[in-house]
């Protein structure tokens, strides 16, 4: 039986982190072993940026939400509570959008939430 060598699956396990790791600065994007640590480094990088987009995101949206409240006369914590006491779910994203794009319909929101409250 003939001898299997590890030749072809190595060479494109490092062509793969090569490939990853191109566009990095200097010794990072040629050579495999500064390569492939980079490649992990920016790996766990990318991972938690995914959760911490989405963090990034909902305090976005809930400090447009406040501006406009306060703009109407009342503030964030208020008017969430007036709006789940009215029945409306709508999400943070959402209300957002409609307090930069309707500001009537904004202003609207926050009179129901005045009222139920």
């Amino acid at each position: 039986m003939a001898r299997v060598k590890g030749a072809l699956a190595t060479r494109k396990r490092r062509k793969k982190v090569l490939k990853l790791a191109k566009g990095y600065w200097g010794s990072k994007s040629r050579h495999f072993k500064m390569a492939k640590q980079a490649v992990m480094k920016s790996g766990n990088y990318a991972y938690i940026g995914r959760k911490q987009k989405k963090r990034d995101f909902r305090r976005l949206w809930i400090s447009r939400i406040n501006a406009a409240c306060r703009a109407n006369g009342t503030t964030y914590s208020a008017f969430m509570n007036g709006l789940k006491k009215a029945g409306i779910t709508l999400n943070r994203k959402m209300l957002s959008e409609i307090a930069i794009a309707d500001e009537a319909a904004f202003k609207a929101l926050v009179e129901k939430a005045k009222a139920s409250v």
